[in-house]
């Protein structure tokens, strides 16, 4: 296996969860090139759009988890899968993809998010 794209895997990874658990200004610096093109609407471009997001969400909600259930790497691209619990018993399943640079760093981002309904028609697991 191509051990670049093993290596973006692993940091597209350290990098989601170091932000998500409330140290996004690190995220940023240890994995994310000279640029960072954000594409989630709700998050200003840029890196310092993404570590103000990911700052005001440490705040907000201080107690989350993420469990990380599939990581497929293709090329420059990084897909996560992901499981995220909130404290007030919100769940949500999210697919982010990363886009990284010839240096390995992280420069653009996109994603889809949707809350994990109480159940399903089709008697199927969003994981």
């Amino acid at each position: 296996m191509n051990s670049q794209i093993e290596q973006n895997k692993k940091h597209a990874v350290e990098f989601y969860q170091m932000a998500y658990l409330g140290s996004p200004t690190k995220a940023v610096e240890q994995y994310v090139g000279d640029e960072y093109i954000q594409h989630n609407p709700v998050v200003m471009d840029g890196k310092q759009g993404f570590i103000e997001y990911f700052k005001q969400m440490a705040t907000q909600h201080p107690k989350k988890n993420i469990d990380f259930l599939r990581v497929i790497g293709e090329g420059n691209l990084v897909a996560l899968h992901t499981h995220q619990q909130w404290p007030d018993g919100d769940e949500y399943v999210t697919m982010d993809f990363f886009r990284f640079d010839h240096d390995g760093k992280i420069v653009e981002h996109w994603d889809a998010i949707q809350q994990v309904p109480e159940r399903s028609l089709n008697g199927h697991s969003m994981f």
